[in-house]
This record gives C-alpha cells, sequence and structure tokens, in this order.
C-alpha cells in the first residue's frame, strides 16, 4: 500500500490539518462516524485517506459505496482519489448518462470504490450491477444536502441493499436537527446520536480561511443591479469571480446582459444539459471566462481552486448558504473577497457584520478584460483512446503551438477541452482543418 506521505505529495499538500488529524484517528476506531468541517476545509481528503489504508488491493470487488447529492461532487471526489496515486480503482456514477455503460466501466476496471448520487446508485443495486454483499463501508457525503435534495427515499434503499456493512460516515458542512435511522448510523427514535456507538466530530465552527475573506458592501442606487454588477466585474478585471443569484431565470437573465456588454462569462444551473453545465465549469476553471454566474448550485460540492471573489448579487435566504457560498473563495491559506451589492432599499441581513466595509465603484468605469485563454472542443475522448499526450503533441505538430500556447487539457469519455491562447486559435484551426487526431477524423473547433 502506498505511503501516506506519498498520497500528500501527490496532492501537493505539506499537512493535514488538525480536522484531517481527527477524522483519520477517530476512523480508526471500530465505531460509526459524524464529521461537521466547513466549506473549503478539505473533507474529502479526510474521508478518502483512512478508507484508502483500509481497502484490499488485492481484492476485485467493490468494497465501499460513497454517496454524494450532486454530479458534480461525485466526480469531484473521483478525481481526488485517483490524484492521491494509489493501485486501487475509483468510477463514478450519476443520471444524465446511460446507465449500461457504467456497467460496462464496472466490469472493465472491476473498481473498489465506487461514488454516485443515490438514484443512479440504487438503479445499479437493483439490477445487481456489482455484489452489494461485498461493500463494508458506506460514506454520505454533504449529508445534509442529500436530505435537502429530497433523497431520503433513494438513500433508504440504497442502504438496505447493503447488507455487510461494518462502517458508515456521514459529512456535513452543518449540523442537522436529526439524523434519519435508515442510515444506521445508531440513533435514537428521535434522531439523536448514541454517543457509544457513533464518534461526532464538530469542526463546523472551526471557520477555515475566515480570517481571510474580506466581506464588503456595493451599494447600487438602482432597483435594477445589472448596471452596479457590471461596473464592479469590470473594475475587478480579469480575477476569477463567483456571482450568485438565487433563481435560473436570473442566472439566465445577468449572463445575457453582461454578454451583451462583451463581457467574458458563463452560467451555471440545474436547468442546464449536464455537458452545457460541464462545459462552463471547464471554462471557468481554465481561465477562458473569468466569471461564472450561479445559482446555489455551485455554492459546495464543486472543485475549483484559486477563486479571487464571491459575488452576492442576490443575498441568500439564510446563513448557511451565505457560509456555503463564501466558502467557495479563500480556501486554506488563500486570501479572498465577497461582495454584496445592496439595492436602495435593501439592508445587511442580521448574521452579517452591519459594519462591513463598503467598497466605492470609481467613477469612470473600466472597459472588460480582454479574454487571454479560449477553449477547443475536440470531438473524440478516452473511449476513442485518446489522451493528453495525443492532444498536446497533435497541436505543438500540426497547430504550430508551443508549450506557452497550451493550458488545461482536460479528456473526457467522449470528448476532450483544451485551453489555448485566444491570439493562437485562429491559427490552430486553420492548420488542423482536415487533419486527423491519432489516426481519427473528428470536429476540432471554439467552445462557445
Amino acid at each position: 500500500m502506498i505511503e501516506q506521505n506519498e498520497i500528500l505529495k501527490n496532492l501537493g499538500i505539506d499537512e493535514l490539518n488538525p480536522m484531517q488529524l481527527a477524522t483519520l484517528e477517530a476512523y480508526g476506531v471500530d465505531k460509526n462516524l459524524v464529521l461537521l468541517s466547513p466549506t473549503g476545509s478539505g473533507k474529502t481528503l479526510a474521508f478518502l485517506l483512512p478508507l484508502v489504508q483500509r481497502l484490499d488491493a488485492e481484492c476485485n470487488d467493490v468494497q465501499a459505496v460513497i454517496l454524494a447529492p450532486s454530479r458534480e461532487l461525485a466526480l469531484q471526489i473521483e478525481t481526488v482519489f485517483k490524484q492521491m496515486g494509489t493501485s486501487l480503482k475509483v468510477m463514478s456514477c450519476y443520471g444524465g448518462r446511460p446507465a449500461m455503460d457504467e456497467h460496462r466501466t464496472m466490469n472493465g476496471i472491476h473498481p473498489h470504490v465506487i461514488v454516485g448520487t443515490p438514484g443512479r446508485m440504487n438503479d445499479h443495486l437493483e439490477k445487481r450491477n456489482f455484489n452489494a454483499k461485498t461493500v463494508t463501508t458506506l460514506i454520505i457525503d454533504e449529508f445534509d444536502k442529500c436530505l435537502e435534495f429530497g433523497f431520503q427515499d433513494e438513500m433508504s434503499e440504497v442502504i438496505g441493499k447493503l447488507p455487510s456493512l461494518k462502517k458508515r460516515v456521514l459529512l456535513s458542512a452543518t449540523d442537522a436537527d436529526e439524523i434519519p435511522q435508515f442510515t444506521g448510523v445508531a440513533t435514537t427514535e428521535e434522531g439523536k446520536l448514541l454517543k457509544n456507538k457513533v464518534i461526532k466530530l464538530d469542526f463546523s465552527q472551526s471557520n477555515y480561511g475566515a480570517t481571510n475573506l474580506l466581506l464588503q458592501v456595493v451599494h447600487s442606487p438602482e432597483k435594477d443591479k445589472l448596471e452596479t454588477l457590471y461596473r464592479l466585474l469590470c473594475q475587478l478585471g480579469n480575477q476569477t469571480s463567483l456571482v450568485f443569484v438565487n433563481y435560473r431565470e436570473s442566472v439566465e437573465r445577468v449572463t445575457g446582459y453582461l454578454q451583451a456588454k462583451r463581457f467574458p462569462c458563463d452560467m451555471f444551473h440545474g436547468g442546464m444539459e449536464q455537458d452545457d453545465r460541464e462545459r462552463s465549469l471547464y471554462k471557468f476553471r481554465n481561465g477562458t471566462c473569468p466569471v461564472l454566474i450561479s445559482t446555489d448550485l455551485a455554492a459546495r460540492g464543486l472543485d475549483i481552486p484559486g477563486i479571487d471573489n464571491v459575488i452576492h448579487y442576490h443575498m441568500p435566504v439564510n446563513e448557511e448558504s451565505f457560509t456555503h457560498r463564501n466558502g467557495r473563495t479563500a480556501r486554506w491559506d488563500a486570501t479572498g473577497q465577497s461582495f454584496m451589492i445592496l439595492g436602495p432599499e435593501e439592508h445587511l441581513p442580521d448574521y452579517v457584520d452591519p459594519d462591513a466595509p463598503v467598497f466605492e465603484l470609481p467613477e469612470e468605469t473600466p472597459k472588460p478584460p480582454k479574454q487571454e485563454w479560449a477553449t477547443i472542443y475536440i470531438g473524440r475522448g478516452k473511449k476513442d483512446k485518446l489522451n493528453k499526450v495525443d492532444v498536446v503533441g497533435f497541436f505543438y505538430k500540426k497547430g504550430h503551438l508551443d508549450r506557452n500556447d497550451v493550458g488545461q487539457v482536460d479528456v473526457k469519455d467522449h470528448y476532450a477541452f483544451v485551453a489555448v491562447k485566444r491570439a493562437k486559435v485562429n491559427q490552430l484551426l486553420k492548420m488542423v482543418a482536415g487533419e486527423k487526431i491519432k489516426g481519427m477524423r473528428t470536429i476540432i473547433e471554439e467552445a462557445i
């Protein structure tokens, strides 16, 4: 088994924080575990590290199931697991793609761990696509969000189909009033934990990164705050900013307004097709779009490093949502800013310091920032035996690009995204027109 220090090195982490150390110790006790810790504190590594140390790499059966409330969080957990660099196999499963394809993957790689959304996991268990009797560990990440999204029935069915569970771990950023008995973590009829059967670690008030977060108020002279948002974003320039609104319709309205003023941005909400959501996230991560407009769907479960600013175009419905939104920036030792845009008749909620400083916008608004990067779409992926080396080599040789012209490369099952310097896009598309990549003809175009 790979050493813990080697795993941390692969992840680029020098040392574990107090919450992760406490989780590592508590996981080794023969009891179920409930962990409360803020967004951005490293919960994913906290449960994956002790998990991989207890899995049998020689056994090709599924030994652990991890439930997550969203496709994005499932993919994030899978990514961190793979980055740890162990010999253990993992895969994610979720709605929006054929379950049959996932079943083929299961049969092909024989995963030790399956990460998935409750509905899709239940579907695979119902069809007996993997052996439920070999699963001894159940982990439910963002447990409170699973309940909020209404996954009680699906989770109950999943747990009921896992007869050999010995370890249950629930993770959340906030405490729940009660934990349903179907979880099997040992509770009273009122949903209270039995201390002799469960270890509860409460780091929810640890405020990781809170001291590095600057909260500021931005006053809008108009009830419609679109122009104020535009002026603020122009002032922030190429800094990465995540703008939160409360409704899907608002996401589309704000995005449309900014794009009409030629401000580079994209949108993200639950009503979008999954491919479109994935494309928006990729363009935000690779720097093509410095600004992402989103509902609270982006407040939790997304691993987007290096976000400079969180902007509350609409104030959230409660303090918990405010905390999760702000947790997207100032993660770990990084600094970040949170801006609250208030209209003429709006006031700060009680949970925000009434003396929060005001950010004054200059009278003259800078022009929208120019985009340094563009995203190129390639219509082939892993299922076509295409990898990152193939893509980069093709762009170097056929597109006449060099190392500084190519940024992040992300190869999915059926397609790939590549960040390319915007100044080189026209040259690249002209040079590769009609060319085969790894002997295959395919679409190569800018992802709009």
